[in-house]
């Protein structure tokens, strides 16, 4: 039966229809990464030097910002207002809408004004068309501003593309419901999101192997899940990790320098602070003088 024909199918074909179309949207994202990479490193850079990252969307891009900006700080330690997300219409429409948000040039003005985007900041216009005067103004005014730029879209020909230094554009072919873009094109934005922050926030030393050295440790689960990592990079029994956590003022990176080299909490904060912050580098060179 052809995809057309969605009503006509009952519920498992129509779960079947729909994974075939999302079984697309890796491949499509494979032949983009170069883009990926350069956004990464664009991020990484930014916040390296101090500066902000932004990302503007309306609806379902919008909402899919802010989902992946408010997951950081606490995955990864970083302030809040170093990774900032804006939705057209403002937080109301994270759960409505409101009528000619997505059209309102002057509402995308607002907002880079809000994020004050200066030089050294990265700005992120998300849209599936890249056609709406508010993803488009984002831009220009982003880059009028001296931000770098980035857009994410589904569309080659979108109206932001001259406005954005990075061009990220996968080709996920047609939506299964036509014109709905909250479909693959949302679940792309979200993994182009999920792979730009994360991959900055690798840059940046806030992992160690494939764990989460600066997460926020703010419940039990994190706790647990801190004094298993400290564990584990070092070696020290689960006591002694609980000990150098505590003793970290529960700062993972710091509680393993302490613990693995055996210091102060002072010292580990200076090893780290000399190292840029790498807890690899801070590790082996504690080795090497030891």
């Amino acid at each position: 039966m052809p995809a057309t024909a969605l009503d006509l199918m009952d519920s498992l074909a129509i779960a079947e229809a729909v994974n075939r179309e999302d079984a697309k949207i890796a491949a499509a994202i494979n032949k983009v990464l170069p883009e990926i990479a350069r956004a990464i490193n664009t991020v990484a850079d930014a916040l390296r030097g101090g500066g902000k990252l932004g990302y503007f969307g309306a609806g379902t891009s919008g909402k899919i910002a802010i989902l992946d900006a408010t997951d950081c700080p606490q995955t990864f330690g970083i302030d809040e207002s170093r990774i900032q997300s804006f939705i057209a219409g403002g937080d109301e429409c994270i759960r409505a809408s409101i009528n000619g948000a997505e059209d309102s040039a002057e509402l995308a003005v607002k907002d880079i004004e809000t994020f004050d985007a200066r030089p050294g900041d990265v700005v992120v216009s998300i849209s599936a068309s890249g056609n709406p005067a508010y993803a488009v103004a984002v831009l220009e005014e982003a880059r009028r501003r001296g931000a770098q730029t980035v857009a994410v879209t589904s569309n080659p020909q979108a109206k932001f593309k001259p406005f954005a230094d990075i061009f990220i554009n996968p080709d996920i072919g047609a939506e299964i419901i036509s014109g709905s873009s909250r479909m693959k094109s949302g679940t792309a934005q979200k993994m182009i999101l999920n792979m730009i922050s994360t991959g900055a926030m690798i840059r940046l030393g806030k992992t160690y192997e494939n764990m989460m050295i600066d997460v926020n440790v703010s419940n039990q689960k994190l706790y647990t899940r801190a004094i298993e990592i400290i564990n584990k990079i070092t070696g020290v029994n689960s006591a002694a990790a609980e000990e150098a956590l505590l003793a970290a003022d529960k700062n993972v990176k710091k509680a393993c320098v302490i613990a693995a080299l055996n210091c102060t909490p002072d010292k580990a904060e200076r090893l780290l602070t000399r190292n840029d912050g790498s807890l690899r580098k801070t590790l082996q060179q504690g080795k090497e003088n030891a």
